[in-house]
């Protein structure tokens, strides 16, 4: 019992010695002084959290507009150049189904697009009349556009 007794001291006596040996980069205070070290520090800051995810703001459609929706979604297209040159931008997002079963398509006029035009994964938000496009599909002819970027 005796001999096991020693053997324990003086493994730890030669963890020590080890310990003691390695260079100071290379040490590393048990966890209990680095929280007390931490915590006794007199300008910590408290760890940074996440900021919280903003959403885009909602357009309304104006009162007197007949036949308006809106739609707030992502962004999974973008058409940047107009193939009849009139300079509106054409998007698709994500909800509303005014196009097909959970996806819009809104064109917005070149007065009311984005001084930078939004890329796939933006959030988007549009308000205006449902109209036929040149394609035949339906979508929003909007009148109100918002756009965060992600």
């Amino acid at each position: 019992m005796r001999g096991l007794l020693l053997a324990a001291v003086l493994l730890v006596l030669a963890g020590g010695a080890v310990w003691a040996a390695s260079p100071p980069g290379e040490r590393r205070p048990a966890k209990a002084d680095r929280g007390e070290r931490s915590r006794s520090k007199p300008n910590a800051r408290p760890p940074r959290q996440a900021p919280k995810p903003r959403r885009v703001a909602a357009s309304r459609c104006p009162a007197e507009l007949q036949g308006c929706r809106s739609v707030r979604g992502r962004i999974v297209y973008v058409e940047r150049v107009d193939p009849d040159g009139d300079g509106d931008l054409h998007v698709v997002v994500t909800g509303g189904g005014i196009t097909l079963a959970g996806v819009t398509a809104i064109d917005v006029e070149k007065y009311l697009r984005p001084r930078r035009d939004p890329r796939i994964g933006d959030e988007a938000s549009a308000a205006g009349q449902v109209f036929r496009g040149s394609y035949g599909q339906r979508q929003i002819q909007a009148v109100e556009f918002h756009v965060r970027r992600r």
